[in-house]
């Protein structure tokens, strides 16, 4: 991997991925993580790579299909040679999590628990199974019997296919295809014999029942391989000036179907004629990335794997914590009214969210609420407060983001549904995206409008926020959402560039505030003055940013960082970036905060903030970054940091080797995530 670090300074961006997702896949293979977590894990693994290949791979063919070599774009790499290195990547790492998933199922039958193949299968099995198939899946099904002299029917990039060839009498094949499709249960649990738990596969279950399928077929031989196409899923929006901008994010959404592919995985042990045909009617040629695998696709259909009761198999639950102070039954805004409030979630409920729309939906005094969503639960009892608050003649402004990727539709759905309730709805602004995690609300007290509101590093979402670590300030703070109020108005009122005295706001602002912040530890350095950085953020690909780091890092400042996914930033460089250290912590929760600590000569500047240092976040999103003002809170997020930062069992060592090594030391055996629920919980109990 070092051949592919540009000068000695950056890591390519998306070989920093493919080496993120293979942390992941490293917890596939930790035997030290309860089992069916670890098959989870692997659908994760898988599901994220299928969303590279729709996002950043698709960008970089398609900088390939433009003739462009996309050097600068690229971080030094041409686009045709990243394609081939990526490919060849990828088939590594899948040949990996292969012999990771062959072993676990091996592990499993250690635990009486058996994911049968479809010859396996017991003949009351077979009756078993036979009333499933044809109950719930033969009505279902979608098979797409293939002629040569026809164009092939349009396939989802969704859903994985078995891939048919029937020998037929005559000699000839006839070819077809069957939709795995995703709306059907992937997994199916057979009665239990005894102590033994037995899972069978949908594909298995379909080879089984061929022959009914193809019944009105003459063959003297029938095969059935899984292939699985991965298309571009970036969005290309109209210029019709006649359409809402709803109406373009939908109608592109839509056009996705029709995109082309930019993956091709298929059961390497499928016969060549099968191959060689499947391949011409698709359409797959040597830009893509074609990848031999096994003989299971969609693998991450496996984060839903049945639990079987075995919560001796699963991670413990954790009871999210009450905030010390915070009460869920008394008024949140009186409380607000006295003192700031952090949550961090998953260790903290994420109800504090809720209650406080709620309590805004139903109190007289309440005028306005206004909110920026991003992704919401499928189910969102953030939607329905919002709704609420409409109904109960509130005024409700909404910034609802409809490009967020993947959630566009949801996002869409849920708007039309808030416009018919009366919320008042800002499709962002143009060119930009709306990331920011933010709601403030007025609230009419004697003769005044007070403001109350909470800043985020996450989503509003009861869903991720179970999985997500994510600080959110409640405050009333009348300084900051006189600021947040200045960014819903920059909503409204694009053209104007508003100044903010304690926010840092993107796109004007992001760059330069963090540049003068980091200027002062430099200049606190050469004057003898302590200077540190504690920095913790997904991702940092913004070579601007990272140049800055390496100034600072040349003067001598401490520079400790936390990130968990793509790090273009090559630290421990002799004369570059000798004074920076980055870890990579990635456990039972996704690692999602972004905490920025300025040492400031020891009385130290903290903030929470929606951004990563990426050049998206920074130039092309809204995003904001909150400084926090209260002493006792400013020092639970630095000891949070401490935490992740003492981590000697799930932190990973980033390097110019690209490795992946956990870091080792000889201190106590220390896990982040579970003493950051120790460390909040002792602070509940004080």
């Amino acid at each position: 991997m070092t051949n592919h670090i540009i000068d000695n300074k950056y890591i390519n961006r998306e070989l920093s991925w493919l080496q993120f997702n293979h942390r992941v896949l490293q917890e596939a293979a930790d035997e030290t993580v309860p089992l069916i977590e670890r098959l989870r894990f692997l659908g994760i693994y898988s599901n994220n790579l299928d969303e590279f290949f729709k996002v950043r791979y698709a960008t970089v063919q398609r900088i390939n299909f433009a003739g462009k070599e996309g050097k600068s774009q690229l971080g030094g790499i041409k686009a045709s040679k990243l394609l081939d290195i990526i490919t060849n990547t990828v088939i590594k790492h899948q040949t990996e999590s292969l012999k990771i998933l062959g072993h676990i199922q091996k592990q499993l039958e250690t635990e009486n628990i058996f994911i049968l193949r479809e010859n396996k299968v017991s003949k009351s099995q077979k009756a078993f199974l036979k009333r499933y198939f044809l109950e719930k899946v033969s009505p279902a099904l979608v098979t797409i019997i293939l002629n040569t002299d026809l164009k092939l029917p349009n396939l989802k990039d969704d859903a994985a296919y078995l891939a048919v060839n029937m020998k037929l009498k005559d000699e000839t094949n006839q070819y077809a295809l069957i939709e795995i499709s995703k709306n059907m249960d992937r997994f199916i649990v057979l009665p239990k014999e005894g102590d033994k738990d037995n899972v069978i596969i949908l594909d298995d279950l379909l080879r089984l029942f061929l022959d009914d399928i193809f019944n009105i077929f003459e063959y003297t031989k029938i095969t059935a391989h899984m292939i699985k196409i991965t298309k571009d899923a970036e969005l290309d929006l109209d210029s019709d000036l006649t359409k809402s901008f709803m109406e373009k994010i939908s109608d592109s959404v839509k056009e996705r179907e029709d995109a082309e592919p930019v993956r091709f995985v298929y059961d390497k042990t499928i016969d060549k004629s099968t191959l060689e045909f499947l391949m011409e009617k698709l359409n797959i040629d040597n830009t893509d990335s074609i990848i031999p695998g096994g003989r299971y696709h969609n693998r991450r259909d496996y984060m839903d794997f049945p639990s079987l009761g075995r919560t001796d198999l699963l991670y413990d639950k954790i009871i999210p914590l009450q905030v010390k102070g915070l009460s869920l039954e008394g008024s949140i805004f009186e409380a607000i009214a006295k003192k700031d409030y952090l949550q961090y979630a998953p260790y903290h409920t994420f109800a504090y969210v809720v209650k406080f729309l709620r309590e805004a939906a139903l109190d007289p005094k309440v005028k306005t609420i206004k909110i920026t969503i991003y992704r919401l639960a499928q189910i969102s009892q953030v939607a329905s407060s919002l709704i609420n608050a409409a109904k109960n003649g509130k005024k409700v402004i909404v910034s609802m983001e409809i490009q967020a990727r993947f959630d566009e539709q949801a996002n869409i759905t849920y708007a039309e549904q808030m416009q018919r309730e009366g919320v008042q709805l800002i499709f962002g602004v143009q060119g930009l995206k709306v990331h920011s995690k933010m709601c403030v609300i007025e609230r009419e007290e004697g003769k005044k409008l007070k403001r109350y509101g909470f800043i985020s590093t996450g989503n509003f979402n009861e869903s991720t926020a179970k999985i997500y670590t994510d600080y959110t300030l409640f405050t009333a703070n009348s300084k900051i959402l006189k600021d947040i109020n200045k960014v819903f108005n920059f909503f409204e009122v694009n053209y104007k560039i508003y100044r903010y005295k304690h926010i840092i706001t993107s796109p004007h602002y992001t760059k330069n505030k963090f540049f003068q912040l980091i200027d002062q530890e430099i200049q606190n350095k050469k004057d003898g003055k302590p200077a540190y950085m504690k920095l913790k953020m997904n991702s940092l690909t913004s070579y601007q940013m990272i140049d800055k780091l390496y100034e600072a890092s040349q003067a001598g400042v401490k520079i400790d960082m936390v990130v968990r996914g793509i790090c273009c930033l090559v630290p421990g460089v002799k004369g570059v970036s000798e004074n920076i250290e980055v870890i990579s912590i990635v456990d039972k929760f996704l690692e999602h905060t972004r905490l920025y600590i300025f040492c400031n000569d020891n009385d130290p500047k903290v903030f929470i903030s929606s951004a990563d240092w990426m050049t998206r976040n920074i130039e092309n999103r809204v995003e904001v970054t909150c400084p926090i003002y209260d002493d006792a809170i400013k020092l639970e997020l630095i000891d949070t940091f401490d935490i992740c930062w003492k981590d000697n069992l799930k932190a990973r060592l980033l390097n110019k080797a690209q490795n992946n090594t956990y870091k080792q030391n000889d201190k106590p055996k220390f896990r982040a995530q579970f003493e950051a629920y120790n460390y909040l919980k002792n602070k509940l109990d004080a």
